[in-house]
C-alpha cells in the first residue's frame, strides 16, 4: 500500500499541485481497500495523518502535545523550524496553508467513508458472556463467529490502562488460541471448559462470544472492530 511519511506535507518542495497529487494517490489506494471492506490498518493510518496536519495548522506550540510520540526529536525540530519559516515567508505560508486545508478536507471525506463501514459492522455484532462473568474481567477469552463460516475462533485477551493528556484509556492485547467447528459437541460452554483445563493460569476467566452475520475480511475489519467493541462493553460494565 502507498503510504505517507509523518511530515509529508512539509517535506521537500512545497508545491500545492505536487502535494495534491501525492495525497490523491494515497487516498485512492485507501479507498480501494475500503471498497473491499478492509478498514485496518488503512483507517488508523489515515486518522493519524489527518490529526498531524490539523495539529500543525492550529498552533506550533501544541505540536509536542498533539503529534504522536513516534516522531523523533529531529522531526519535531524540523516541523517547528518549518512553522517559523512559514510565518516569516508569506508566499510559503499561503502555499502550505493551501496544502493543509485541501488535504484536511479530502482526508476527512475519506475518513467518513471508512467510519460508515465501521459503524455498520459494529451494529451487526452481537456480544454476550458465556456463563457468569467474574469480578476480575480484565483478562479472559472471547469467541468470534462470522457469517457463513462454521468456525468458532478463540482469542485470549488482556486489558490494561494507559494515560494520555491526563486521561485514562483502555487498551487490549489479544492472542489467537485455536478454532473449533461449530456443532452439537463444540458448544460455547464446552469450549470454555476446554480452555480452562488447558490453561491453569486462568481458572476462572471471563469469556465472551462475538457473533456476526457478516462475512467481511477477518484481520482487516471484523477482528479489530470486535476487539474495540469488547473493550467498550467491558469498560461500561466496570
Amino acid at each position: 500500500m502507498k503510504t505517507l511519511s509523518e511530515t509529508w506535507f512539509a517535506e521537500g518542495y512545497i508545491d500545492f499541485e505536487l502535494k495534491k497529487y501525492t495525497l490523491l494517490a494515497y487516498l485512492q489506494e485507501v479507498s480501494k481497500y475500503f471498497a473491499e471492506n478492509k478498514l485496518y490498518p488503512q483507517l488508523g493510518d489515515l486518522v493519524f495523518h489527518y490529526n498531524n496536519i490539523v495539529a500543525f495548522r492550529e498552533n506550533k506550540k501544541y505540536l509536542q502535545e498533539h503529534f504522536p510520540k513516534t516522531l523523533t526529536g529531529i522531526q519535531m525540530e524540523k516541523l517547528q523550524l518549518l512553522y517559523k519559516q512559514m510565518i516569516e515567508d508569506d508566499e510559503l505560508m499561503q502555499e502550505l496553508e493551501s496544502i493543509i486545508n485541501y488535504s484536511a478536507g479530502k482526508m476527512k471525506n475519506t475518513i467518513t467513508n471508512g467510519t460508515e463501514i465501521y459503524e455498520f459492522v459494529e451494529t451487526k455484532l452481537n456480544i454476550f458472556p458465556i456463563g457468569l462473568v467474574p469480578l476480575e474481567h480484565n483478562e479472559g477469552y472471547f469467541f468470534l463467529n462470522e457469517g457463513k463460516y462454521n468456525i468458532t475462533r478463540a482469542y485470549q485477551y488482556h486489558l490494561s490502562f494507559f494515560e494520555k493528556h491526563d486521561e485514562k484509556y483502555r487498551t487490549i492485547v489479544t492472542e489467537y488460541v485455536d478454532c473449533w467447528e461449530r456443532n452439537l459437541v463444540n458448544t460455547y460452554e464446552n469450549i470454555k471448559a476446554e480452555l480452562i483445563r488447558k490453561n491453569k493460569a486462568l481458572p476462572n476467566p471471563a469469556v465472551y462470544t462475538i457473533e456476526t452475520e457478516l462475512s467481511y475480511p477477518l484481520e482487516e475489519t471484523l477482528l479489530p472492530i470486535a476487539k474495540r467493541s469488547l473493550v467498550r462493553l467491558i469498560s461500561k460494565a466496570a
